[in-house]
């Protein structure tokens, strides 16, 4: 094993122990009560994972995309909520971390590293979800300053982040590359919370909206000159993709191991037949998980080996969605398995379930991520 491959080994390993120890005993409450878990992210900010892709010269850990993956796949077989919120602080970062913003970088990372800081992602909104390119909040520039206003919706760590990344368009003519980003600090005048979201899953998970009134913000939180926020976005997307695929692969196989355990352990009374049925059900699922597995560490691994062209975004799409169907077909199986008990909340498939559900739609739906493949596809790789 190379050296690349300890450090990730190293990683998944660290990541295995405090979802057991840490994160396992508090998955049920964090879904009942629906409630943010700080004593969990706190534990996570002194393991490294909310500075994982944060570059040593400003205190982080400068671990590869494969295991971001890796952290974020062991952690969501016990709690899905628990692993969102670091990817989520993740995807908020990346687009400083990618940028071309030396000077922001030298101001901010250093301080989500030393004060433990969350960061959000702010970019859907009412009208623009899977459809980046029609977002409608504004950026106008006066001196040396702009004015943004807008409302962001659906943007997981929202009412928790220290730090927003917001997406706005500053030159409407331009469409795409009209568009910028800025990072606006929490306590900024004219930025606020609104509705929090009540999910039928990943209910630990923060999400609100995010609104901008009159928000005056410095040239210098643009991330980058004006208009390369198209191009933030699409590599930050490109990005967390796989780790959206980890997290639905890490769901599947934690549904997984517990239906295991269910037949194992069952009374079957000598229905040898419905046993039968529900070993080769086990055996399919298993293949299926390997197989969203394979596809989503194939694409970490091409972002990892800096792949160049749209093959990157490709594997990037696939591996979101079909982890994600397949985390949603295997909870499913597994409520079935379980047959009555299944639906009840003394067992975690039918948390699994709902959580599931939730990764088939947001960081792009699944049909929108088809529609990315489906276009690479017909106008040649």
């Amino acid at each position: 094993m190379d050296s690349i491959e300890q450090e990730r080994e190293r990683w998944r390993q660290k990541a295995r122990e405090v979802a057991k120890s840490v994160v396992a005993p508090r998955a049920a409450e964090i879904d009942a009560k629906g409630e943010f878990p700080w004593d969990i992210v706190d534990a996570f900010a002194k393991q490294g994972f909310l500075s994982l892709i944060i570059p040593k010269a400003y205190g982080g850990e400068d671990a590869d995309i494969t295991s971001f993956c890796f952290v974020v796949e062991e952690i969501a077989s016990y709690c899905v909520s628990s692993a969102l919120s670091i990817i989520a602080h993740t995807v908020g970062m990346m687009p400083i971390v990618v940028g071309e913003a030396k000077e922001l970088k030298e101001r901010v990372l250093p301080r989500i590293v030393k004060e433990k800081a969350l960061v959000c992602f702010c970019l859907t909104e009412p009208e623009a979800g899977s459809d980046a390119a029609s977002i409608r909040s504004k950026a106008v520039l006066k001196g040396d300053h702009y004015i943004l206003n807008g409302r962001k919706c659906f943007i997981t760590n929202g009412g928790v982040a220290n730090f927003y990344t917001v997406f706005t368009v500053t030159n409407r003519q331009e469409k795409m590359e009209g568009i910028s980003g800025f990072v606006v600090e929490k306590g900024t005048p004219g930025l606020s919370v609104g509705k929090t979201e009540e999910k039928m899953g990943i209910r630990g998970s923060n999400t609100t909206e995010v609104i901008l009134e009159e928000v005056k913000v410095p040239i210098s939180q643009r991330i980058g000159d004006e208009g390369v926020g198209w191009w933030l976005m699409m590599r930050t997307l490109n990005r967390s993709r796989p780790a959206i695929g980890a997290l639905a692969v890490g769901l599947a196989q934690g549904a997984l191991d517990y239906a295991i355990r269910f037949v194992q352990e069952r009374e079957w009374f000598g229905r040898k037949d419905e046993r039968m049925v529900a070993q080769t059900e086990l055996a399919n699922l298993a293949v299926e998980i390997e197989a969203a597995r394979a596809l989503v560490y194939k694409s970490s691994r091409m972002m990892d080996e800096k792949v160049k062209g749209t093959p990157v975004q490709m594997y990037s799409a696939m591996s979101k969605y079909f982890a994600s169907d397949i985390a949603m077909k295997v909870t499913t199986e597994a409520v079935q398995i379980l047959e009555w008990e299944g639906l009840t909340r003394r067992h975690p498939v039918e948390r699994m379930m709902r959580d599931a559900k939730v990764i088939q739609i947001f960081e792009g739906t699944n049909q929108i991520q088809r529609l990315v493949v489906a276009h690479t596809l017909l106008k040649g790789k």
